[in-house]
């Protein structure tokens, strides 16, 4: 009787000593350690009025909920985000998680404030875990003067990355109406009179398309400190360059070339071929009209109007939008195309108003994961997708099917392919996601790949209350309420004059100041990335 009583005080030992083993096994590979844990509530707040995504009814909320214990209830404002945000920060009401762009100086205002938890004081006190799964060299660029890393960006891509794939595009493109393109003899679109005499073309040929209004010209939402289409993304349609070659930074504004063809939109301007909305619609509005493919041609982000091509796509293959070679500069240099810089798209950061930052460390430390990023990128494992014969994950056909047909319907179902984008990582993805040819984004996206730069180091914000920060502010402020007046001017002449009204303003603010300011940020930068070892 007593040895049976031994070897069974000796079985349960033995497998109270297996079960621990495998519950310190799942800690440290960050998994979860019970299936009955205690569901938390955390409110995350998304600094874009745009977003819409919610929580709790698709598959892989769904799955993320039970594997960290963790239900989101999303914020989103429903005005202007920054007065949104400013009004949360000032009454100290902030959310238990915050997403907003890496240039927002909100964030420098919450970190000084003392409004956000330091993320590797939670790891060293919650979450070991977060240091196995976080990019070094991303801690290493985002940890603060301090010493303590604070937010952590989504997209992020170092240099490094660019050397190790040949397939990372650039967002930008310049893309066109296919039929219609085809339709007036698939033009060249390089030069300014080559561009001018296409869209001329088009706007006679399709005054209409599909029963609605064509709009020869498309762009990005206008701002208060320009657009995107007519100022940023075409300096880099137009390769040019941010620094001299003696290392001093450029005010690229004041390019020949970038002149030269706003002066082409202002003709197109003259004839009535921009249209009044493009001056005033928002992205909802934008998005809309690309859905209905309104627009003839624009320069823009492939990755913004995705689920719009797909619905093109569904409708009529040939209404979609493709990409070709548009605006040049006068030696038809190549472009030079960015892709995503260490700094990311959008950084993340836990509120000290949250109760449960436990949770929340966690939580951020599953989505950065392999694990979290599998999940939210191609869905739960034998219901999206499964391993093929090669080992490589790949979604299910109909799953995938869905994804190019139906975009709204895929997040209400499924919810992967980064409808929760907030921590997404790109790079990481590439081991799985692969450019699949019946996505009718494929093209836009390839055609961008013999183009791509990378340019991280030449992205620069300034604290807004310093002295250079309120300097540039007011300089690209004047230059979002000149460039409509440049576009719209009624011949050449009245361009030049609004043109070089605008130049004396900006220096006479002390532009020099900020284009000094920003050769030593830049060139620090570069020394920070390694780059000058080159």
């Amino acid at each position: 009787m007593k040895k049976h009583m031994l070897h069974l005080m000796l079985l349960t030992l033995c497998l109270s000593v297996v079960g621990c083993g495998k519950q310190m096994k799942e800690q440290s590979t960050g998994k979860s350690v019970s299936k009955e844990q205690k569901i938390t509530d955390l409110s995350w707040y998304i600094n874009f009025s745009w977003f819409s995504s919610g929580w709790g009814d698709n598959m892989v909320s769904k799955a993320i909920t039970k594997k960290t214990g963790c239900n989101i209830d999303f914020v989103v404002p429903t005005g202007d985000p920054n007065e949104k945000l400013d009004s949360m920060i000032s009454s100290g009401t902030l959310p238990d998680l915050i997403t907003l762009g890496w240039w927002e100086p909100e964030i420098s205002q919450m970190i000084s404030n003392g409004d956000v938890y330091s993320l590797d004081k939670l790891a060293d006190q919650y979450d070991p875990y977060f240091y196995n799964v976080s990019n070094k060299e991303v801690v290493r660029w985002y940890t603060s003067e301090d010493g303590h890393i604070y937010q952590y960006p989504n997209s992020a891509w170092s240099p490094s990355d660019y050397k190790t794939y040949d397939n990372l595009p650039s967002n930008q493109t310049f893309m066109v109406r296919k039929d219609i393109y085809e339709a007036i003899g698939s033009p060249d679109m390089t030069t300014p009179e080559g561009f001018t005499n296409a869209v001329e073309k088009a706007a006679k040929m399709f005054p209409t398309i599909d029963g609605k209004e064509m709009i020869p010209v498309g762009c990005t939402e206008f701002g208060s400190i320009g657009c995107d289409s007519f100022d940023n993304y075409l300096m880099n349609f137009l390769a040019i360059p941010y620094m001299d070659e003696n290392g001093k930074a450029i005010d690229r504004i004041l390019s020949d070339d970038l002149k030269v063809w706003l002066k082409a939109y202002r003709k197109l301007g003259e004839k009535g071929l921009l249209k009044d909305e493009i001056f005033i619609d928002t992205r909802t509005q934008m998005s809309e009209k690309i859905a209905n493919g309104q627009y003839f041609c624009m320069i823009y982000q492939y990755t913004d109007m995705a689920d719009q091509q797909k619905e093109l796509y569904s409708k009529n293959p040939d209404s979609i939008y493709i990409a070709v070679d548009g605006p040049k500069n006068r030696n038809g240099d190549d472009y030079t195309l960015p892709g995503t810089g260490i700094n990311g798209w959008t950084v993340t950061l836990i509120s000290k108003n949250c109760k449960e930052p436990e949770k929340a460390i966690k939580l951020l430390s599953y989505l950065i994961s392999e694990e979290g990023q599998k999940m939210t990128w191609l869905g739960v494992e034998g219901k999206t997708w499964d391993y093929d014969k090669d080992g490589k994950p790949t979604m299910h056909k109909d799953v995938l099917e869905l994804l190019n047909s139906n975009r709204a319907e895929f997040d209400k179902k499924y919810g992967a392919d980064s409808c929760y984008w907030m921590l997404q990582n790109d790079v990481m993805a590439k081991q799985w996601l692969g450019d699949d040819e019946n996505d009718p984004t494929t093209q836009l996206k390839q055609w961008t790949y013999p183009y791509l730069v990378y340019d991280g180091q030449y992205t620069i914000t300034f604290d807004q209350e310093s002295k250079i920060g309120q300097i540039k502010n007011r300089a690209d402020t004047l230059w979002g309420t000149t460039l409509p007046k440049l576009l719209l001017a009624k011949s050449d002449q009245e361009f030049d004059k609004i043109y070089n009204t605008f130049v004396k303003t900006r220096y006479s603010y002390g532009y020099e100041q900020v284009l000094d300011a920003l050769t030593e940020k830049m060139n620090e930068n570069i020394k920070k990335l390694g780059l000058d070892q080159e």
